[in-house]
């Protein structure tokens, strides 16, 4: 019963609080203090997403796949290459700084420069979620790796463990928790990078729609495509979550929670 009271609690207060921001948002409207051909209410965006349902889902699959694609793309490149980074550390002095600065140039610059670069298909729009997704996975799980149990270490090479044992079996492990921190903040990323990508090329893909809709003036439509996009980021936040509860079973209850 406390377990029920404790989700319970945890839950109303920003349920009420979206409750409050659609309700405040539908009056605003309503009493046309603004004009609903530049911000329509909630009812007009639920009414367009179920009008609009076939097409939305068309353009959301894009999206999808090229925001798994490229958030896969960055996962295998942060990882593999902090581990590169850890095993050798004069690469890892010469290359932080590279990284760091990496992550200074927004986005919105790097993508025409890909366009140029690679045309206007499939490739310039991944490399660019990759771009933008490996660098929280590789910071975080370097900063895991470097969170180990030095007595562990320690007696590990007491018993003759390998370099490659130790990574394994202690570093690794370790580093999970991190790990799965910097997966969820990319998470996020890809899907916002995906739309930003999409916008070079408006064609198919939630960004190419909502350019379009904004260009026609059809307000619920770029509306339905934004809070597709938010769903989607929350739907693979919770992915990574729940793959997070299925790997770490050893982390103690409160801090799972």
């Amino acid at each position: 019963m406390d377990s029920k009271k404790r989700i319970w609690s945890s839950i109303w207060p920003p349920a009420a609080m979206l409750l409050l921001i659609v309700i405040v948002w539908e009056l605003i409207v309503r009493f046309e203090l603004v004009y609903s051909w530049l911000i329509p209410s909630p009812i007009g965006v639920a009414a367009e997403m179920v009008k609009s349902w076939s097409r939305l889902m068309e353009h959301w699959l894009a999206t999808m796949q090229l925001t798994l694609l490229g958030f896969m793309g960055g996962a295998l490149c942060g990882i593999l290459l902090a581990m590169l980074l850890h095993f050798i550390p004069i690469v890892r002095r010469a290359m932080y700084p590279v990284l760091i600065l990496s992550q200074n140039i927004p986005v919105i610059v790097i993508a025409p420069i890909l366009t140029m670069l690679l045309g206007f298909g499939m490739m310039p729009k991944v490399l660019l979620i990759v771009l933008v997704c490996f660098f929280p996975i590789c910071i975080a799980m370097l900063g895991g790796l470097a969170q180990i149990d030095y007595s562990l270490s320690n007696y590990m090479g007491m018993i003759g463990s390998s370099r490659w044992q130790a990574f394994v079996h202690l570093e690794l492990p370790s580093s999970l928790s991190s790990l799965f921190s910097g997966l969820k903040i990319a998470a996020s990323y890809s899907v916002l990078s995906a739309v930003v990508a999409e916008w070079l090329s408006p064609k198919v893909g939630l960004g190419g729609f909502m350019i379009l809709s904004s260009r026609g003036y059809m307000p619920e439509r770029v509306f339905a495509a934004v809070l597709l996009i938010v769903m989607t980021s929350l739907l693979l936040f919770w992915l990574v979550s729940f793959i997070e509860r299925m790997c770490i079973r050893w982390r103690p209850r409160k801090e799972a929670a």
